[in-house]
């Protein structure tokens, strides 16, 4: 077989069979334990039936459960969760004298290549219009993804009004979730081991009717239930960890497409907002900063 089963996971991931998702995400999270269950047990703990077992491990290419965990022996020391294993993985590569960077080289290329396909997508258009066009545009992430979400806001905050991080200081998202209408718009960035947060205020933003578009990587079984949109990144580079590097360049994409959608007259919010950072702020060997240098020199 070409692919690894963590391969076919990851595409199963995305499968429109609810049944199939929770297999493939619960699979994914737990690659140490499968080689110790036996199908019935296995199809206790996802809440489904034994034959729905082996019908998904057929799906994937396998004769059987058991066949299915004859092949995961072989490509074990590749699960991204087992970091003592992958960490030793990676240095016994490196001391046989691969290079490890160019193979994550080639494989962020590929990444990026799938962003920018991505960006060529009908959800991508519709997405684009609504950030540029509605009312309000609340971005937020959990954890590690909290920054990533706090850049693509300031630089959107650059290019239209209503534009809002949102963080846990209220203790409740009221500012999407108790909005007197839904022309607003929620932007989600979020990576495994996935917050709680992410997944409920997804879910809390779709019931009061504001459309959420997640931005993810390819583990997320879950996203499908409570998002209108999904964009799947590629995470795994052949590094230690995986990386959220191309969700970046997604969401540069996104600001380039409201850039687009909006129009020449953008440049004058642009240029207004630069007047107010010199005003208040200054950047290096401008005229604002040279007159404050001055004065805390005499």
């Amino acid at each position: 077989m070409t692919r690894s089963l963590r391969q076919r996971l990851t595409d199963a991931s995305a499968s429109a069979s609810k049944a199939d998702r929770a297999l493939a995400s619960y699979m994914l999270a737990e690659l140490a334990t499968v080689p110790f269950e036996t199908a019935a047990s296995l199809a206790e703990k996802v809440s489904v039936s034994e034959p729905t077992v082996g019908r998904f491990c057929r799906t994937l290419g396998y004769s059987s459960f058991k066949d299915l965990k004859a092949h995961l022996r072989k490509d074990m020391s590749d699960q991204p969760w087992l970091i003592g294993d992958r960490l030793a993985d990676l240095q016994a590569r490196h001391n046989a004298g691969e290079d490890q960077l160019v193979r994550g080289l080639e494989l962020e290329m590929a990444a990026l290549v799938a962003v920018y396909e991505i960006a060529h997508s009908p959800a991508w258009a519709v997405v684009v219009r609504r950030l540029a066009t509605a009312k309000a545009v609340f971005a937020t992430g959990f954890q590690t993804e909290r920054g990533m979400a706090q850049i693509f806001v300031n630089q959107l905050q650059y290019l239209r009004d209503g534009v809002e991080l949102l963080d846990l200081a209220g203790g409740n998202f009221a500012q999407v979730l108790a909005r007197d209408d839904t022309d607003a718009a929620l932007v989600i960035f979020e990576a495994r081991r996935y917050s709680r947060l992410a997944r409920d205020l997804a879910a809390a933003a779709k019931a009061v009717g504001v459309p959420v578009t997640l931005i993810t990587d390819p583990y997320c079984d879950w996203g499908h239930d409570v998002a209108d949109e999904i964009f799947v990144v590629p995470t795994e580079f052949n590094l230690f960890w995986e990386s959220t590097a191309q969700m970046a360049s997604l969401a540069n994409l996104l600001v380039n497409g409201v850039f687009m959608e909006l129009g020449p007259e953008v440049e004058d919010r642009m240029n207004r907002i630069a007047e107010l950072y010199g005003q208040f702020t200054g950047h290096v060997g401008s005229a604002a900063t040279r007159r404050h240098r001055n004065k805390t020199n005499t």
